[in-house]
């Protein structure tokens, strides 16, 4: 988990990252949006408000895996068997 992730798996698309700009997309080299579709294909939304919210939740995983949240499981009760 620690260390740089593989990028690169969808042809044609470059999804970028700066700490004070957030997620910027481009497909074939012009610029992209990202979207939520729902199963039916629906868009439910997009644009940079979906790319604040992705970089937000990124954000808060990492933030929550650095303070030792971020890969534990809690259970109220007994935890399941498997």
């Amino acid at each position: 988990m620690i260390g740089t992730q593989p990028t690169g798996a969808i042809e044609g698309v470059v999804i970028t990252a700066v700490a004070h700009e957030g997620l910027t997309v481009l497909a074939n080299g012009k610029p992209a949006r990202l979207a939520i579709i729902d199963e039916a294909g629906n868009v439910l939304a997009a644009g940079a408000d979906v790319a604040r919210e992705a970089e937000a939740v990124a954000l808060n995983c990492y933030r929550n895996f650095l303070k030792g949240n971020g890969h534990l499981r809690v259970y109220k009760g007994v935890p399941p068997t498997h």
